[in-house]
């Protein structure tokens, strides 16, 4: 017979849970935004095009921070595209998922969104094809009471009070060559210094986060936290982290083992942050910041496929339907990120609507959770407080996952 034993002592804490680390994210991909959480016109749809059905089971979910508006999307967003009269807003081509932005839904509606739902806003600024300029401006035009062109720009669309976006994101996944405007570790981490520095000028209350790797199989991977951190040390709270399961091996005993890299790549983050801490001689700790993470695999594409489909506006793109396995690999996830409570203070599940995500919609239709929504809502709800080291006894595996 087989036996398992889990030991716990409250005299042996990891940390407390900080209430960012049950967060999600919502990019301008596929029907995340158009169509899952806002679509005027549906029978549930308030006057501002919120989905009633899909905020109800947002709440339900309980996520306390939302990161926006990307992912990819952003190394190209124009954010004053998607402010002032919805009437006056430009279409643009997006290079990222190669569709059609029609800028209906921007920064404020996101924030009246979030206070919808009772979550903190987090915005990520484009460090890609923008710089440090038009970070600034977004913080001033976010957070400035009144009385500049920006601020006043707020007021003039209908904000008359600041949006005092507390949390900041510099730039999304720069060490990807199918990032826009993709950057060596010196070039993001010169452009992600200068444009942390005026952003906190603007605004000295904010928190930030310097992008790290965006897996732990990158090329790149470790070098890149240490060079980015060398040039950010000094403006930056958070540095990110970003990783995906996926079961392309079918081998359902490597699949349910994958968690155990996300343990490695936290603590290896975690490390190299303390080293450059450590030749600084500072007792400054750079806290991390899980912003994406997610079972997928099923739909992912290469971006020749996304050219031949013509531009669509919000096609149904990613929609990852979800098993029972892959709810107990995520289940496993968000176990890993309880267990490093004390490093870890901020956390995205990546998507929250249609997306590889844990609520699925129909346009014009019916909202329902998939499979990967219960262990979320049961973490966000429970895992609450302060997380004790558990001592593990059990028998185990060889398993390798890649």
């Amino acid at each position: 017979m087989r036996q398992a034993s889990i030991t716990f002592d409250r005299a042996f804490a990891i940390g407390d849970t900080d209430p960012r680390l049950f967060g999600a994210f919502v990019e301008h991909l596929g029907r995340c935004v158009y169509g899952g959480i806002y679509e005027p016109g549906h029978p549930t749809a308030d006057k501002r095009g919120f989905r009633k059905d899909v905020l109800d089971l947002v709440k339900e979910l309980g996520p306390t921070i939302m990161r926006y508006p990307g992912g990819n999307f952003v190394s190209g967003y124009n954010w004053e595209d998607g402010v002032g009269p919805v009437k006056d807003r430009p279409a643009r081509l997006d290079l990222a998922w190669f569709t059609t932005e029609p800028n209906t839904f921007g920064t404020n509606e996101f924030v009246d969104w979030c206070r919808a739902a009772k979550i903190e806003p987090m915005l990520a600024v484009n460090l890609g094809t923008r710089d440090g300029d038009a970070a600034r401006n977004l913080v001033e035009y976010c957070n400035h009471p009144g009385g500049t062109a920006w601020s006043d720009l707020r007021i003039k669309h209908g904000w008359k009070k600041p949006h005092d976006i507390k949390f900041w994101c510099l730039g999304n996944e720069v060490d990807g060559p199918w990032q826009m405007e993709h950057k060596t570790a010196t070039e993001y981490g010169r452009v992600a210094h200068e444009a942390a520095k005026m952003m906190r000028w603007i605004d000295p209350s904010i928190e930030l986060a310097a992008c790290g790797s965006s897996g732990r199989n990158m090329p790149t991977y470790g070098r890149w936290e240490d060079e980015v951190l060398e040039h950010t040390f000094d403006q930056v709270e958070f540095i990110s982290l970003h990783t995906y399961f996926n079961n392309y091996a079918a081998d359902t005993k490597a699949f349910l083992a994958s968690p155990d890299l996300m343990d490695q790549f936290i603590e290896e983050v975690v490390a190299i942050s303390d080293a450059v801490a450590a030749r600084r001689r500072s007792d400054k700790r750079i806290m991390l910041s899980f912003d994406e993470w997610n079972v997928w695999y099923r739909t992912r594409r290469v971006r020749a496929d996304r050219v031949k489909e013509g531009w669509p506006v919000a096609p149904p793109i990613l929609e990852e339907i979800y098993s029972m396995e892959d709810a107990l690999v995520f289940g496993g996830a968000c176990i890993s990120l309880l267990n490093h409570a004390d490093r870890v203070k901020a956390a995205c599940l990546a998507q929250l609507v249609n997306v590889i995500a844990p609520i699925m919609t129909e346009t014009g239709g019916p909202a329902w959770r998939q499979t990967i929504f219960w262990p979320f809502a049961q973490m966000s709800r429970l895992g609450r407080g302060t997380v004790l080291k558990a001592i593990v006894k059990s028998e185990s595996y060889q398993a390798s996952y890649f």
